[in-house]
Protein backbone atom coordinates (compact mmCIF):
# COMPACT_ATOMS: atom_id res chain seq x y z
CA UNK A 1 0.00 0.00 0.00
CA UNK A 2 1.25 2.87 -0.98
CA UNK A 3 1.47 6.37 1.98
CA UNK A 4 -0.41 9.00 1.17
CA UNK A 5 2.07 11.68 1.18
CA UNK A 6 4.24 10.55 -1.63
CA UNK A 7 0.68 11.16 -3.54
CA UNK A 8 0.56 14.98 -4.21
CA UNK A 9 -2.81 16.09 -5.46
CA UNK A 10 -1.55 18.31 -7.92
CA UNK A 11 1.65 17.44 -10.11
CA UNK A 12 4.62 19.67 -9.34
CA UNK A 13 6.61 20.78 -12.27
CA UNK A 14 9.68 20.84 -9.59
CA UNK A 15 8.88 17.75 -7.63
CA UNK A 16 7.57 17.26 -3.90
CA UNK A 17 9.85 17.63 -1.18
CA UNK A 18 11.38 14.77 -0.31
CA UNK A 19 14.38 15.66 -0.83
CA UNK A 20 14.57 17.35 2.78
CA UNK A 21 13.82 13.27 3.73
CA UNK A 22 16.64 11.57 2.16
CA UNK A 23 16.36 8.85 5.01
CA UNK A 24 12.53 7.79 4.33
CA UNK A 25 11.98 4.53 2.82
CA UNK A 26 9.82 5.27 -0.04
CA UNK A 27 7.30 1.63 -0.70
CA UNK A 28 8.26 0.80 -4.31
CA UNK A 29 4.43 0.60 -5.88
CA UNK A 30 3.19 -2.85 -7.19
CA UNK A 31 1.62 -2.89 -10.20
CA UNK A 32 -1.24 -5.39 -9.99
CA UNK A 33 -1.17 -6.28 -13.66
CA UNK A 34 0.01 -5.14 -17.04
CA UNK A 35 0.59 -1.57 -17.38
CA UNK A 36 -1.69 0.15 -20.17
CA UNK A 37 0.07 4.24 -20.05
CA UNK A 38 1.58 7.17 -21.63
CA UNK A 39 4.05 9.44 -19.87
CA UNK A 40 6.12 12.69 -21.12
CA UNK A 41 9.50 13.69 -19.21
CA UNK A 42 11.50 16.72 -18.48
CA UNK A 43 14.74 17.98 -20.74
CA UNK A 44 17.37 15.87 -21.55
CA UNK A 45 20.33 16.34 -18.44
CA UNK A 46 23.22 15.90 -20.89
CA UNK A 47 21.71 18.43 -23.50
CA UNK A 48 20.88 20.60 -20.78
CA UNK A 49 24.65 21.08 -19.48
CA UNK A 50 26.05 21.12 -22.75
CA UNK A 51 23.65 24.10 -23.61
CA UNK A 52 23.97 26.33 -20.58
CA UNK A 53 27.89 25.51 -21.17
CA UNK A 54 27.58 27.09 -24.70
CA UNK A 55 24.98 29.60 -23.94
CA UNK A 56 27.66 31.24 -21.22
CA UNK A 57 30.41 31.27 -23.75
CA UNK A 58 28.21 32.67 -26.73
CA UNK A 59 28.44 35.66 -28.73
CA UNK A 60 25.02 36.78 -27.42
CA UNK A 61 21.95 36.05 -25.05
CA UNK A 62 20.35 32.39 -25.83
CA UNK A 63 17.26 30.84 -24.58
CA UNK A 64 16.28 27.44 -23.56
CA UNK A 65 12.94 26.47 -23.93
CA UNK A 66 11.86 23.03 -21.96
CA UNK A 67 15.03 22.53 -20.08
CA UNK A 68 15.51 19.93 -16.86
CA UNK A 69 15.00 21.47 -13.59
CA UNK A 70 17.07 19.41 -11.48
CA UNK A 71 19.48 19.42 -8.71
CA UNK A 72 22.22 18.87 -11.03
CA UNK A 73 20.63 21.21 -13.83
CA UNK A 74 20.61 23.83 -10.96
CA UNK A 75 24.32 22.77 -9.62
CA UNK A 76 25.18 23.89 -13.51
CA UNK A 77 22.85 27.26 -13.52
CA UNK A 78 24.49 28.05 -10.04
CA UNK A 79 28.01 27.31 -11.10
CA UNK A 80 27.88 29.27 -14.08
CA UNK A 81 26.63 32.74 -12.43
CA UNK A 82 29.36 32.13 -9.70
CA UNK A 83 31.64 33.31 -12.72
CA UNK A 84 28.82 36.15 -13.68
CA UNK A 85 27.38 34.66 -16.42
CA UNK A 86 23.64 35.92 -16.19
CA UNK A 87 20.59 33.43 -15.95
CA UNK A 88 17.14 34.52 -15.86
CA UNK A 89 13.78 31.96 -15.54
CA UNK A 90 11.32 33.11 -18.41
CA UNK A 91 7.89 31.09 -18.23
CA UNK A 92 7.65 28.59 -20.89
CA UNK A 93 5.44 26.29 -22.47
CA UNK A 94 6.55 23.37 -20.82
CA UNK A 95 4.97 21.66 -18.11
CA UNK A 96 7.89 20.67 -16.43
CA UNK A 97 9.33 24.51 -15.83
CA UNK A 98 10.63 27.94 -17.12
CA UNK A 99 13.12 29.04 -20.19
CA UNK A 100 16.03 29.79 -19.28
CA UNK A 101 17.90 33.24 -21.03
CA UNK A 102 21.39 33.23 -20.32
CA UNK A 103 23.17 35.83 -21.14
CA UNK A 104 26.73 35.79 -21.50
CA UNK A 105 29.21 37.80 -18.82
CA UNK A 106 31.36 40.37 -20.71
CA UNK A 107 34.42 39.71 -18.68
CA UNK A 108 34.45 35.96 -16.10
CA UNK A 109 35.08 36.41 -13.12
CA UNK A 110 36.76 34.02 -10.85
CA UNK A 111 37.38 34.83 -7.15
CA UNK A 112 34.59 32.23 -6.07
CA UNK A 113 33.33 28.49 -5.00
CA UNK A 114 31.78 26.54 -6.93
CA UNK A 115 29.37 23.53 -5.12
CA UNK A 116 29.66 20.60 -8.03
CA UNK A 117 27.11 18.78 -5.83
CA UNK A 118 27.22 15.65 -7.51
CA UNK A 119 27.01 16.31 -10.91
CA UNK A 120 29.99 14.99 -12.98
CA UNK A 121 28.79 17.55 -15.89
CA UNK A 122 30.02 20.72 -13.17
CA UNK A 123 33.11 19.35 -12.16
CA UNK A 124 34.08 18.40 -15.39
CA UNK A 125 32.89 21.20 -17.75
CA UNK A 126 32.91 24.17 -15.54
CA UNK A 127 37.19 24.33 -14.73
CA UNK A 128 37.92 24.84 -18.25
CA UNK A 129 35.56 27.86 -18.34
CA UNK A 130 37.05 28.93 -15.20
CA UNK A 131 40.86 28.56 -16.69
CA UNK A 132 39.00 31.35 -19.16
CA UNK A 133 37.70 33.44 -16.00
CA UNK A 134 39.94 36.05 -14.06
CA UNK A 135 41.33 35.16 -10.52
CA UNK A 136 40.84 31.81 -8.60
CA UNK A 137 37.98 29.55 -8.67
CA UNK A 138 37.35 26.53 -5.89
CA UNK A 139 35.83 23.51 -6.95
CA UNK A 140 34.75 21.17 -4.77
CA UNK A 141 31.63 18.33 -4.38
CA UNK A 142 29.53 16.49 -2.01
CA UNK A 143 31.81 13.75 0.04
CA UNK A 144 30.35 11.02 -1.66
CA UNK A 145 31.26 12.61 -4.94
CA UNK A 146 34.70 13.53 -4.04
CA UNK A 147 36.24 10.59 -4.86
CA UNK A 148 35.01 10.69 -8.85
CA UNK A 149 38.22 10.45 -11.33
CA UNK A 150 39.27 14.33 -11.93
CA UNK A 151 43.00 13.59 -12.72
CA UNK A 152 42.49 13.61 -16.50
CA UNK A 153 40.73 17.35 -16.47
CA UNK A 154 43.07 18.06 -13.84
CA UNK A 155 45.98 17.04 -16.14
CA UNK A 156 45.09 18.52 -19.39
CA UNK A 157 44.26 22.31 -17.91
CA UNK A 158 47.67 22.06 -16.91
CA UNK A 159 49.09 20.82 -20.13
CA UNK A 160 46.63 24.05 -22.03
CA UNK A 161 48.82 26.65 -19.65
CA UNK A 162 46.04 26.73 -16.70
CA UNK A 163 47.59 26.71 -13.62
CA UNK A 164 45.12 24.49 -11.30
CA UNK A 165 46.57 23.23 -7.44
CA UNK A 166 44.67 19.93 -6.26
CA UNK A 167 47.58 18.67 -3.41
CA UNK A 168 48.57 16.36 -5.34
CA UNK A 169 44.93 14.29 -5.50
CA UNK A 170 43.85 14.07 -8.96
CA UNK A 171 40.27 14.71 -7.39
CA UNK A 172 37.98 17.27 -5.84
CA UNK A 173 38.40 19.99 -4.22
CA UNK A 174 41.15 21.69 -6.54
CA UNK A 175 41.55 25.27 -7.31
CA UNK A 176 41.88 26.98 -10.63
CA UNK A 177 43.84 30.24 -11.30
CA UNK A 178 42.28 31.90 -13.88
CA UNK A 179 44.07 34.12 -16.07
CA UNK A 180 40.97 35.18 -18.57
CA UNK A 181 42.79 33.54 -21.20
CA UNK A 182 43.38 29.89 -21.99
CA UNK A 183 46.43 28.55 -24.40
CA UNK A 184 45.05 25.50 -26.18
CA UNK A 185 46.87 23.62 -28.28
CA UNK A 186 47.90 19.84 -28.90
CA UNK A 187 47.24 17.49 -25.40
CA UNK A 188 46.71 14.03 -25.13
CA UNK A 189 43.83 12.31 -22.10
CA UNK A 190 43.29 9.27 -20.57
CA UNK A 191 39.32 9.22 -20.91
CA UNK A 192 38.88 5.67 -20.47
CA UNK A 193 36.84 6.35 -17.10
CA UNK A 194 34.46 9.11 -18.40
CA UNK A 195 34.02 10.67 -22.31
CA UNK A 196 32.80 13.74 -20.07
CA UNK A 197 36.77 14.79 -20.00
CA UNK A 198 36.51 14.77 -24.04
CA UNK A 199 33.62 16.74 -23.98
CA UNK A 200 34.59 19.22 -21.04
CA UNK A 201 37.19 20.27 -23.28
CA UNK A 202 35.44 20.46 -26.63
CA UNK A 203 32.52 22.88 -25.03
CA UNK A 204 35.25 25.65 -24.52
CA UNK A 205 37.99 24.66 -26.95
CA UNK A 206 37.07 27.62 -29.55
CA UNK A 207 37.46 29.94 -26.57
CA UNK A 208 41.16 28.57 -26.17
CA UNK A 209 44.07 31.52 -28.22
CA UNK A 210 45.29 28.43 -30.05
CA UNK A 211 41.60 26.34 -30.36
CA UNK A 212 42.43 22.64 -29.37
CA UNK A 213 44.28 19.56 -30.98
CA UNK A 214 42.97 16.36 -28.67
CA UNK A 215 43.80 12.52 -28.63
CA UNK A 216 42.97 10.24 -26.55
CA UNK A 217 45.71 7.29 -25.33
CA UNK A 218 43.38 4.79 -23.34
CA UNK A 219 42.22 1.46 -24.20
CA UNK A 220 38.75 2.35 -24.58
CA UNK A 221 36.52 5.06 -24.88
CA UNK A 222 33.14 4.77 -23.16
CA UNK A 223 29.77 6.29 -23.85
CA UNK A 224 30.92 7.83 -27.42
CA UNK A 225 26.83 8.59 -27.96
CA UNK A 226 27.55 11.56 -25.39
CA UNK A 227 31.40 12.80 -27.65
CA UNK A 228 28.82 13.07 -30.59
CA UNK A 229 25.95 14.45 -28.57
CA UNK A 230 28.98 17.62 -27.79
CA UNK A 231 30.00 17.54 -31.10
CA UNK A 232 26.36 18.04 -32.58
CA UNK A 233 25.53 20.78 -30.09
CA UNK A 234 28.71 22.61 -30.98
CA UNK A 235 27.98 22.11 -34.70
CA UNK A 236 24.78 24.01 -34.12
CA UNK A 237 26.66 27.11 -32.95
CA UNK A 238 29.03 27.34 -35.85
CA UNK A 239 31.62 25.03 -33.82
CA UNK A 240 33.18 22.56 -36.53
CA UNK A 241 35.20 19.35 -34.75
CA UNK A 242 37.43 17.72 -36.79
CA UNK A 243 38.23 14.23 -36.60
CA UNK A 244 40.44 12.88 -38.55
CA UNK A 245 41.06 9.76 -36.99
CA UNK A 246 39.45 7.91 -34.26
CA UNK A 247 40.34 9.20 -30.83
CA UNK A 248 41.27 12.58 -32.25
CA UNK A 249 39.29 16.04 -32.27
CA UNK A 250 40.47 19.38 -33.32
CA UNK A 251 38.93 22.88 -33.11
CA UNK A 252 39.79 25.83 -34.40
CA UNK A 253 40.00 28.94 -32.29
CA UNK A 254 36.19 31.03 -32.94
CA UNK A 255 33.09 32.31 -31.48
CA UNK A 256 30.32 30.42 -30.00
CA UNK A 257 26.82 31.58 -31.58
CA UNK A 258 24.28 32.38 -29.16
CA UNK A 259 20.88 30.10 -30.45
CA UNK A 260 17.78 29.49 -28.85
CA UNK A 261 17.48 26.10 -28.16
CA UNK A 262 14.24 23.33 -27.75
CA UNK A 263 15.68 20.88 -25.06
CA UNK A 264 14.50 17.32 -25.85
CA UNK A 265 13.08 14.94 -23.54
CA UNK A 266 15.49 12.58 -21.49
CA UNK A 267 15.67 9.59 -22.92
CA UNK A 268 17.68 8.17 -20.19
CA UNK A 269 15.56 9.08 -17.66
CA UNK A 270 12.86 6.95 -19.85
CA UNK A 271 14.47 3.58 -19.52
CA UNK A 272 12.87 2.67 -16.17
CA UNK A 273 9.05 4.05 -17.63
CA UNK A 274 9.69 1.82 -20.85
CA UNK A 275 11.48 -1.30 -18.80
CA UNK A 276 8.06 -1.25 -16.87
CA UNK A 277 6.09 -2.52 -19.66
CA UNK A 278 9.03 -5.12 -20.04
CA UNK A 279 8.48 -6.51 -16.77
CA UNK A 280 5.05 -6.55 -16.33
CA UNK A 281 3.99 -7.26 -19.71
CA UNK A 282 2.10 -4.38 -20.56
CA UNK A 283 2.83 -1.58 -22.98
CA UNK A 284 3.78 1.94 -21.84
CA UNK A 285 3.74 5.22 -24.49
CA UNK A 286 7.00 7.75 -24.44
CA UNK A 287 5.72 11.00 -25.96
CA UNK A 288 7.85 13.50 -27.48
CA UNK A 289 10.06 11.09 -28.68
CA UNK A 290 12.22 12.78 -30.87
CA UNK A 291 12.72 12.48 -34.77
CA UNK A 292 16.75 12.67 -34.71
CA UNK A 293 18.26 12.37 -31.64
CA UNK A 294 22.37 11.58 -30.18
CA UNK A 295 20.91 10.82 -26.70
CA UNK A 296 22.05 7.24 -25.74
CA UNK A 297 18.65 6.76 -24.39
CA UNK A 298 17.51 6.43 -28.17
CA UNK A 299 19.10 2.67 -28.07
CA UNK A 300 16.42 1.58 -25.72
CA UNK A 301 14.31 0.97 -29.13
CA UNK A 302 16.64 -1.46 -30.00
CA UNK A 303 17.72 -2.44 -26.99
CA UNK A 304 14.26 -3.33 -25.12
CA UNK A 305 12.90 -5.71 -27.70
CA UNK A 306 16.17 -8.18 -26.78
CA UNK A 307 13.91 -8.78 -23.48
CA UNK A 308 11.17 -10.05 -25.68
CA UNK A 309 9.42 -6.68 -26.20
CA UNK A 310 7.96 -5.17 -29.23
CA UNK A 311 8.81 -1.33 -30.27
CA UNK A 312 6.78 0.99 -32.31
CA UNK A 313 6.51 4.32 -33.34
CA UNK A 314 3.72 6.39 -34.11
CA UNK A 315 4.96 10.40 -34.62
CA UNK A 316 6.52 11.22 -31.47
CA UNK A 317 4.94 8.44 -29.80
CA UNK A 318 7.55 5.69 -28.81
CA UNK A 319 5.15 2.30 -27.50
CA UNK A 320 6.60 -0.02 -25.47
CA UNK A 321 4.68 -3.69 -25.63
CA UNK A 322 6.51 -6.47 -23.49
CA UNK A 323 6.04 -10.21 -24.13
CA UNK A 324 4.68 -13.04 -22.41
CA UNK A 325 8.04 -13.68 -21.40
CA UNK A 326 11.67 -11.81 -20.52
CA UNK A 327 14.39 -13.58 -22.41
CA UNK A 328 18.04 -13.39 -20.60
CA UNK A 329 20.62 -11.44 -23.17
CA UNK A 330 24.11 -11.80 -24.01
CA UNK A 331 24.96 -7.45 -24.61
CA UNK A 332 27.66 -5.05 -24.57
CA UNK A 333 26.43 -1.91 -23.59
CA UNK A 334 29.94 -0.18 -24.20
CA UNK A 335 28.19 3.32 -25.80
CA UNK A 336 25.46 3.10 -22.89
CA UNK A 337 26.49 2.50 -19.49
CA UNK A 338 23.88 4.77 -18.04
CA UNK A 339 21.34 2.49 -19.08
CA UNK A 340 22.89 -0.63 -17.43
CA UNK A 341 20.91 -0.13 -13.91
CA UNK A 342 17.73 -0.53 -15.75
CA UNK A 343 18.35 -3.24 -18.01
CA UNK A 344 20.37 -5.20 -14.93
CA UNK A 345 16.81 -4.28 -13.46
CA UNK A 346 14.99 -6.14 -16.53
CA UNK A 347 17.57 -8.67 -16.62
CA UNK A 348 16.70 -9.42 -12.77
CA UNK A 349 12.80 -10.58 -13.35
CA UNK A 350 14.24 -12.57 -16.92
CA UNK A 351 13.66 -16.22 -17.55
CA UNK A 352 16.88 -17.05 -17.77
CA UNK A 353 20.22 -16.03 -17.48
CA UNK A 354 22.25 -12.85 -18.89
CA UNK A 355 25.69 -11.35 -19.46
CA UNK A 356 25.84 -7.68 -19.74
CA UNK A 357 29.36 -6.41 -20.63
CA UNK A 358 31.07 -3.42 -21.36
CA UNK A 359 30.23 -1.62 -18.32
CA UNK A 360 32.89 -1.49 -16.35
CA UNK A 361 33.55 2.30 -16.17
CA UNK A 362 30.66 3.00 -14.24
CA UNK A 363 32.14 1.80 -11.44
CA UNK A 364 33.36 5.98 -11.18
CA UNK A 365 29.79 7.27 -11.89
CA UNK A 366 27.87 8.66 -8.49
CA UNK A 367 28.58 5.23 -6.75
CA UNK A 368 30.47 1.57 -7.89
CA UNK A 369 27.38 0.59 -10.13
CA UNK A 370 28.35 -2.59 -10.44
CA UNK A 371 29.03 -3.57 -6.90
CA UNK A 372 26.06 -1.19 -5.75
CA UNK A 373 23.96 -3.67 -8.31
CA UNK A 374 25.24 -7.05 -7.15
CA UNK A 375 24.25 -6.15 -3.17
CA UNK A 376 20.91 -5.09 -3.80
CA UNK A 377 20.22 -7.53 -6.23
CA UNK A 378 21.90 -10.19 -4.24
CA UNK A 379 20.10 -8.86 -0.86
CA UNK A 380 16.47 -9.78 -2.48
CA UNK A 381 17.62 -13.52 -3.17
CA UNK A 382 19.23 -12.54 -6.73
CA UNK A 383 22.25 -14.41 -7.94
CA UNK A 384 25.00 -11.43 -9.60
CA UNK A 385 27.92 -11.96 -10.13
CA UNK A 386 30.29 -8.97 -10.69
CA UNK A 387 32.74 -9.53 -13.93
CA UNK A 388 36.00 -7.97 -14.70
CA UNK A 389 33.75 -5.56 -17.27
CA UNK A 390 30.23 -6.15 -16.27
CA UNK A 391 27.57 -8.37 -14.82
CA UNK A 392 26.21 -12.05 -14.85
CA UNK A 393 22.90 -12.37 -13.61
CA UNK A 394 21.15 -15.60 -12.78
CA UNK A 395 17.59 -15.95 -12.01
CA UNK A 396 16.08 -16.41 -9.07
CA UNK A 397 12.93 -15.62 -7.20
CA UNK A 398 13.06 -11.98 -5.95
CA UNK A 399 11.71 -11.33 -2.42
CA UNK A 400 10.80 -7.67 -0.88
CA UNK A 401 13.71 -5.96 1.53
CA UNK A 402 15.27 -2.65 1.56
CA UNK A 403 16.59 -1.54 -1.66
CA UNK A 404 19.50 1.09 -1.05
CA UNK A 405 20.23 4.10 -3.43
CA UNK A 406 23.97 5.02 -2.52
CA UNK A 407 22.88 7.99 -3.36
CA UNK A 408 22.75 7.64 -7.22
CA UNK A 409 19.53 8.13 -9.05
CA UNK A 410 19.68 5.22 -11.64
CA UNK A 411 20.06 2.92 -8.38
CA UNK A 412 16.97 4.26 -7.00
CA UNK A 413 15.47 3.53 -10.30
CA UNK A 414 16.18 0.30 -10.86
CA UNK A 415 14.82 -0.53 -7.63
CA UNK A 416 11.31 1.26 -8.52
CA UNK A 417 11.07 -1.65 -11.92
CA UNK A 418 12.13 -4.70 -9.89
CA UNK A 419 9.42 -3.62 -7.13
CA UNK A 420 7.05 -3.22 -9.83
CA UNK A 421 6.66 -6.76 -9.39
CA UNK A 422 8.44 -8.19 -6.60
CA UNK A 423 5.93 -6.70 -2.94
CA UNK A 424 7.65 -5.38 -0.39
CA UNK A 425 10.66 -3.23 -2.14
CA UNK A 426 11.19 -0.46 -0.09
CA UNK A 427 14.03 2.51 -1.61
CA UNK A 428 16.05 3.94 0.71
CA UNK A 429 16.58 7.47 -0.19
CA UNK A 430 14.41 7.99 -3.00
CA UNK A 431 14.89 11.77 -2.89
CA UNK A 432 18.39 11.12 -4.73
CA UNK A 433 16.42 10.87 -8.09
CA UNK A 434 16.02 14.85 -7.96
CA UNK A 435 19.36 14.55 -9.31
CA UNK A 436 17.58 14.30 -13.13
CA UNK A 437 13.87 14.06 -11.96
CA UNK A 438 12.84 15.67 -9.39
CA UNK A 439 8.63 14.02 -10.22
CA UNK A 440 10.17 10.97 -10.04
CA UNK A 441 8.20 9.40 -7.52
CA UNK A 442 4.98 11.13 -8.70
CA UNK A 443 5.42 10.21 -12.36
CA UNK A 444 6.19 6.72 -11.60
CA UNK A 445 2.77 6.26 -8.60
CA UNK A 446 0.81 7.83 -11.24
CA UNK A 447 2.09 5.26 -13.66
CA UNK A 448 0.93 2.29 -11.98
CA UNK A 449 -2.13 3.81 -10.42
CA UNK A 450 -3.39 4.89 -13.69
CA UNK A 451 -2.04 2.55 -15.78
CA UNK A 452 -2.58 -0.83 -14.60
CA UNK A 453 -4.79 -2.30 -16.45
CA UNK A 454 -8.55 -3.67 -15.64
CA UNK A 455 -9.20 -7.08 -14.35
Amino acid sequence: MLISKYSAPEFDPYGDNRADEPNTLWPAPVARGPLNASVSLPGSKSLTARELVLSALADGPSLLRAPLHSRDSENMVEALRALGVSIEAKKGASEFGDDLLVTPAEELLGSTTIECGQAGTVMRFVPPIAGLALGPTMFDADDSARGRPMSSIISSLRDLGVDVNDDGRGSLPFTVHGTGTVRGGAITIDASSSSQFVSALLLSASRFEDGLDLRHSGERLPSLPHIEMTIDTLAARGVTVESPEVGRWIVSPGAIAARDVDIEPDLSNAAPFLAAAVVTGGSVTFTGWPERTTQVGADLAELLPLFGATVTRDGDRLTVTGGESIPGVELDLTTGGELAPALVAIAALADGPSEITGIGHIRHHETDRLAALVAEINGLGGAVTELEDGLRIEPRPLTGGVWRSYEDHRMATAGAIIGLVVPGVEIENVATTAKTLPQFTQLWTRLVEEGTAPA
